[in-house]
């Protein structure tokens, strides 16, 4: 079964990301990941900027287990296709359909003054993304299950119209997957900027743990484990007795969060230290690198352009080459 999932390179990659979504990509042997830099330039990012945080989550994502052999990784630009079937899919999308999509009205509700195209027609770029390599399975959030339902829909009315072209894709709500409290309680998230991110070195990864919002419960009293930030992300990373040991100390006071902070500051940081020495390795390689995404975009490329072809020939375009 294919799945298919895409990340826009837009920060770095936190424990958040970890746990919500990449984890979850290792358990496929046909993958298609992609990096998802178009769908970056509604935000009109810095150019050496969404170049560098784009090789990033290339090097993020192999450095943390992603098999190349099992996945296939690459970025969204080096396949021209999904341009092609953007367009194509765009006379095919109603204008309400995309005025009710959640990215523009969170936009208009928000007040924002500089709503782009590419915004606008987020969704049709991300149907287009998943009907090209022909996905049966996208792992989506609750938040994102809207644009899944425009695919799904803009893939029925195509098919409906022209026959079986598109493979229609079925969700995987990401709903027990563990929910990442950031560093203010909130669910860990670029967007509220309280993230910790995978591979900071552990001078800064310390830092930031430190800063992890918690009550004012004095040292010496009893605290609620489950209540505290610190707790819940120390459960990610280890094991039941280590759980229960932490939790007998939160109850019994004379254990406070500073304590509780260092002993998740070890814990997360001997967790990716592997990884981080490996992403140090393949850092030095980026050759090597660019190599795999070129090889990795012929191996997409091969899925599109069956595809496309199928979508040209089904709305009349007129094929010349023979």
């Amino acid at each position: 079964m294919r799945i298919l999932s895409g990340i826009k390179p837009t920060g770095k990659l936190h424990i958040g990301n970890y746990f919500g979504a990449f984890k979850q990509f290792l358990e496929y042997d046909d993958a298609f990941i992609f990096v998802a830099n178009y769908h970056a330039l509604n935000t009109h990012p810095e150019p050496e900027k969404l170049k560098e945080m784009t090789l990033d989550i290339v090097l993020d994502y192999l450095a943390l287990g992603l098999d190349p052999n099992k996945a296939t990784i690459f970025l969204q630009s080096d396949v021209p296709e999904v341009t092609e079937l953007t367009f194509i899919l765009s006379n095919y999308t109603p204008m309400g359909l995309l005025e009710r999509a959640h990215a523009y009205k969170d936009a208009i509700a928000k007040g924002k003054k500089d709503i782009n195209h590419g915004l606008f027609t987020y969704p049709v770029l991300m149907a287009a993304d998943i009907l090209l390599y022909q996905s049966e399975l996208v792992p989506v959030g609750k938040d994102q299950k809207q644009h899944l339902e425009i695919a799904r829909d803009l893939a029925i009315k195509f098919n409906g119209k022209f026959g079986e072209v598109f493979t229609v894709p079925e969700p995987k709500i990401l709903e027990n997957v563990a929910v990442v409290p950031g560093l203010d309680g909130r669910k860990m998230s670029k967007s509220y900027d309280n993230t910790i991110e995978v591979f900071l070195e552990p001078k800064k990864l310390k830092k930031k743990i430190m800063k992890i919002v918690t009550d004012s419960t004095p040292v010496e009293e009893p605290k609620d484990p489950d209540k505290c930030n610190v707790f819940n992300l120390y459960k990610l990373f280890a094991t039941k007795e280590e759980i229960e040991e932490m939790r007998e100390k939160y109850r019994l006071g004379n254990y406070g969060y500073g304590h509780a902070k260092l002993e998740l500051f070890e814990k997360i940081n001997n967790f990716f230290a592997p990884y981080r020495e490996k992403r140090k390795e393949l850092e030095k390689n980026q050759d090597d690198i660019f190599a795999l995404l070129q090889e990795h975009a012929q191996r997409a490329r091969k899925v599109a352009k069956e595809t496309i072809e199928k979508v040209r020939d089904a709305v009349g375009i007129l094929k010349t080459r023979r």
